[in-house]
């Protein structure tokens, strides 16, 4: 059975975790750089006393999104509200330059939704962590400004903690969407049934990301104990967040496709994936998931695995980008897939984008 001690995985013999990160006898670990025992997430303090707080706080960070995909945003929760008793709604602005989000809110929300800016940019991280801090409800759901949640999402949800009080966390199923609101499909499921996901779950997210802010909703208290999103990791401080509730926190999950996520090339993820920075993060944050969530003598089977997941993950951007015609964005994902792991696995992705790039 998993136990969680202080944030970390407690080793027992009772322990029956799968043999990718846990199940394993593996080398002694390496020692971990003080810049990554300094690089701790931000803190989140706990509101003060109040006689009364919503159950639901949606905060949406928003920084020059369309009009057009924020109004939909906007009306997609819009439509499920239950009144300010039980739903706080607030805009975030990280200071957009471009378009006009406070005049929207007004539009749209009728006094309904709240608008904060930030006095200057402060960066990705940060916002979202203010979206945590401006948070007055007992569960928090970062919604972006160009995401969507279907109908009964907060219904069900709300449905599903009252039966799971031990979750402090939810997740449902996400279809992924266009630019045009067209679905191109959907996430794998990670369970048949509403329930508590087993620790295989977590094991999964410590390799891969499987979990996008629009399908997820923390208790205020979760992120109270483990602390902000590291601004260190703009590209990835989802996964390094995800991560962190995953091994640490049990989760809800809902099989029902309840959230929508866009894929655009607006997006920022798109300009990092062009310069290669992503995967210099991926490798980061599997530093930091070595050195604070897995048990000591497992770190090193850990970060061989999660390495060899990164590379093979940019090996097939690379050929994604290269039959785009996307070259150099292509060069810069193999660059930093082959500085990730040379398992055996990831020389054979290594040697086919070779073959395809120089045979065409």
């Amino acid at each position: 059975m998993r136990r969680a001690v202080n944030g970390v995985f407690a080793d027992s013999a009772e322990s029956a975790a799968g043999d990718l990160v846990f199940g394993k006898a593996a080398p002694k670990r390496v020692a971990v750089s003080s810049e990554i025992v300094a690089d701790r997430p931000p803190v989140i303090a706990p509101l003060p006393a109040q006689s009364a707080r919503p159950f639901w706080s949606v905060m949406i960070p928003v920084y020059n999104c369309r009009e057009d995909y924020l109004r939909k945003t906007l009306s997609s929760v819009l439509c499920q509200d239950p009144g300010d008793a039980d739903m706080q709604i607030e805009l975030i602005d990280n200071c957009s330059t471009i378009g006009d989000p406070e005049r929207l809110v007004r539009e749209m929300g009728g006094g309904r939704i709240e608008y904060y800016r930030q006095l200057a940019n402060l960066g990705i991280a940060e916002n979202f962590n203010t979206c945590i801090r401006r948070a007055r409800g007992q569960w928090v759901h970062i919604l972006h400004a160009d995401d969507t949640v279907r109908p009964d999402f907060y219904r069900r949800a709300r449905a599903g903690v009252a039966v799971h009080s031990e979750a402090g966390a939810a997740l449902c199923r996400l279809i992924y969407m266009d630019e045009d609101d067209q679905w191109m499909g959907l996430a794998e499921i990670e369970g048949r049934t509403p329930s508590v996901l087993d620790f295989g779950f977590a094991e999964r997210q410590l390799l891969d990301q499987r979990v996008q802010f629009v399908a997820m909703v923390v208790h205020r208290s979760i992120y109270e104990r483990l602390g902000g999103f590291r601004p260190s990791l703009p590209h990835c401080l989802d996964w390094d967040m995800w991560k962190r509730v995953a091994v640490t926190t049990p989760i809800y999950y809902d099989p029902e496709p309840l959230a929508c996520y866009r894929l655009h090339t607006g997006a920022d993820s798109s300009r990092l994936i062009a310069s290669g920075e992503n995967v210099v993060e991926e490798r980061l944050s599997i530093e930091y998931s070595c050195a604070e969530l897995v048990p000591e003598k497992y770190a090193p089977l850990a970060r061989r695995a999660a390495r060899k997941a990164a590379a093979v993950r940019a090996l097939r951007r690379a050929r994604q980008l290269w039959r785009k015609g996307q070259r150099a964005a292509a060069w810069r994902q193999f660059s930093q897939g082959s500085r990730c792991s040379l398992a055996p696995s990831v020389l054979a992705h290594l040697a086919y984008f070779l073959m395809r790039t120089v045979l065409g």
